[in-house]
């Protein structure tokens, strides 16, 4: 009689399986698959080096900035269209035309609203595109990739130079950004029902202090003293003076730690995309960084960075906290699983 070599016990689990159901591909051929791609980073490549030109100046023709942001616009468009499973011929038709028709006509309404759509879809798709990061280099690689396809997205905007108020305008972005990716997330399958308790009060934290961080700004703003409103300019100058550029609070604090700690539980729940939700805050403040001509490259590359860098160490702090085993007893019983989902450019529904 053989018997089984003693050791921890450990629950018997299944392969694990992607859990939304996806739609049949459009592309049957790999041959098409990996030409539509191509053609797709391409266009991208190219309408971010078109845009480029109007916040580098290399001696380029400006006719070329605008067309640019209409190549990315549709890029963002078919991108993000393509990821959520939705209707390619709706969205990607309707992007075209909006773009198409604000670079002929160029009025302030089209401008305005061209330059608006691409910052939204730009700030969602930095953050839909990413996959789930089980260590340290992957989440390293998602956040790369993410801020790389929203600063693509900042230059878009700043080649649409659309007449608009860069307090409204950023406004009006963030909700309708916060809008789609809630959307997109409720579609996944990511629903409220199946967030577990940790989760759900990881969501409800991050909640809380988003509502804290704005109401606390726009009541400083409004009805701070005098002495804290000029202490908090003085520090800006200083730090402008000293280093170039200011770290952006929403930034460092909400929005690119939710990216760390989102693509990090994505890979054990597919509730870590409701994280990944307000990870488009931060997004959504690069994409419009340089909506406004007075803007400068430079101080406004610089606060990025050093926003980046700050957030990437708060978000990885957050990590530790969030994904570490609570119960070592239970992590003996239990073999973690990893979760699967569809390559980066297949769709997720």
């Amino acid at each position: 009689m053989v018997t089984a070599p003693a050791g921890r016990r450990r629950l018997d689990t299944a392969a694990p399986e992607y859990e939304v159901p996806t739609r049949e591909p459009r592309l049957v051929s790999p041959a098409s698959v990996r030409l539509a791609n191509a053609g797709v980073f391409t266009a991208w490549a190219i309408g971010t080096a078109m845009s480029a030109t109007s916040v580098i100046a290399i001696g380029a023709p400006t006719w070329i900035e605008r067309p640019g942001a209409a190549i990315l616009l549709l890029v963002f468009a078919v991108g993000l269209t393509h990821r959520s499973g939705g209707h390619m011929r709706i969205w990607a038709t309707l992007a075209g035309v909006l773009g198409l028709a604000a670079v002929v006509m160029e009025t302030n309404v089209l401008l305005a609203g061209a330059a608006t759509t691409t910052a939204v879809l730009s700030a969602v798709g930095a953050v839909m595109i990413t996959r789930p990061a089980t260590n340290l280099p992957g989440v390293l690689v998602e956040y790369g990739l993410s801020l790389g396809l929203a600063l693509s997205g900042t230059v878009a905007v700043a080649a649409w130079n659309a007449p608009v108020t860069y307090q409204r305008f950023g406004l009006s972005v963030l909700a309708a950004s916060l809008g789609l990716a809630i959307i997109l997330v409720w579609n996944l399958g990511a629903g409220l029902h199946g967030l577990q308790r940790q989760n759900l009060a990881v969501l409800a934290g991050v909640a809380a202090l988003v509502v804290i961080v704005v109401a606390y700004s726009s009541f400083v703003r409004t009805h701070g003293s005098e002495t804290i409103t000029d202490g908090i300019e003085d520090l800006i100058i200083w730090m402008r003076q000293v280093f170039g550029g200011v770290p952006r609070p929403v930034e460092v604090v909400i929005g690119f730690p939710a990216l760390v700690v989102g693509v990090s539980m994505r890979s054990r729940n597919r509730e870590g995309w409701w994280i990944l939700v307000f990870a488009v805050l931060g997004t959504g403040f690069v994409t419009t960084s340089l909506v406004s001509p007075g803007a400068f490259p430079t101080y406004i590359a610089l606060s990025t960075l050093y926003s980046a860098i700050l957030g990437l160490g708060v978000g990885l702090v957050a990590r530790h906290l969030t994904m570490r085993d609570r119960s070592a007893r239970a992590a003996r019983a239990v073999e973690q699983q990893r979760r699967v989902e569809p390559p980066r450019l297949a769709a997720l529904k």
